[in-house]
């Protein structure tokens, strides 16, 4: 394997560049520094809000592409290339149908803001990690009669594959469901995925599959690691995506998204020797 013509590279944030602590190790901005130098572009793609991503991103926060609310929406600083809206008519029949599932917490991701109608204390202290920026209200209905939104998000403290997905399948033929996590499921429109998003940043950049790198650790990744010749399963990934990618690294408590920076910068070294010799 040799990443030296690779010019872009893609990462998932929760279980893949953030560690269980959900931080952002040290060393992989040094690392965004060297990659820079070798005109390497950096994309943050991930099922949070976009303002959580560049919280967590924030000293580069201008430099790279964020895909947002799994490719809700995607921008570079505060310029928006793409965005897909979930219809108002599907987020106000879905509430209902959500709020009968037992255990269930729902958010509706819109555009710098989500809401929820949760009051469970526990559910709000934990979710405020994924979207900086909410307000708690009565009726999410009335929400999306009048906002439009990008996801539905929908969490279960023990599992979102078993207790949610089932209720919802159904709906499948006119929604995109995604498993994003071992705890939350997402609702979004058809189009609306990090694999479209991250084609969008391919298009303006000119980049090729053969020239991206790309990270992820759950279901809400297969369309983006199908965009890459370069895809890594993170060590601790759903048994799924070890199938689909074509590489594996350490977990993300092992850096393993930057044992594979690392090997990106030597093998760029490498070709710049051999071409000078």
């Amino acid at each position: 394997m040799n990443l030296s013509n690779v010019k872009l590279v893609v990462s998932d944030m929760d279980g893949t560049l953030l560690n269980s602590k959900g931080e952002v190790s040290n060393l992989f901005f040094t690392l965004f520094h060297k990659l820079k130098q070798h005109k390497v572009h950096f994309c943050a793609a991930s099922g949070r809000q976009h303002n959580s991503i560049v919280h967590k991103l924030y000293p580069i926060k201008d430099e790279i592409f964020v895909i947002a609310e799994n490719g809700g929406i995607t921008k570079k600083s505060e310029k928006v290339l793409l965005s897909n809206y979930l219809a108002a008519e599907k987020v106000i029949n879905l509430i209902p149908v959500l709020r009968k599932i037992q255990d269930v917490n729902m958010v509706l991701c819109c555009e710098g803001m989500a809401f929820i109608e949760s009051t469970d204390k526990r559910f709000i202290s934990l979710f405020q990690e994924y979207y900086q920026s909410f307000k708690q209200v009565d009726d999410l209905i009335k929400i999306a009669k009048t906002t439009p939104v990008f996801k539905i998000a929908v969490y279960h403290f023990d599992s979102s594959e078993k207790y949610i997905f089932p209720e919802i399948n159904n709906f499948s033929d006119a929604i995109f469901i995604k498993i994003s996590g071992k705890n939350w499921l997402d609702i979004s429109d058809k189009k609306a995925n990090k694999g479209n998003a991250l084609r969008e940043v391919q298009k303006k950049l000119q980049i090729s599959k053969t020239e991206t790198l790309v990270f992820g650790d759950y279901h809400n990744d297969i369309e983006m690691l199908q965009e890459a010749d370069f895809s890594f399963a993170m060590k601790n990934a759903h048994k799924d995506i070890k199938e689909i990618a074509n590489y594996t690294t350490e977990s993300n408590d092992n850096n393993g998204v930057e044992i594979v920076l690392q090997k990106l910068l030597l093998d760029k070294a490498t070709s710049l020797i051999s071409a000078d010799q």
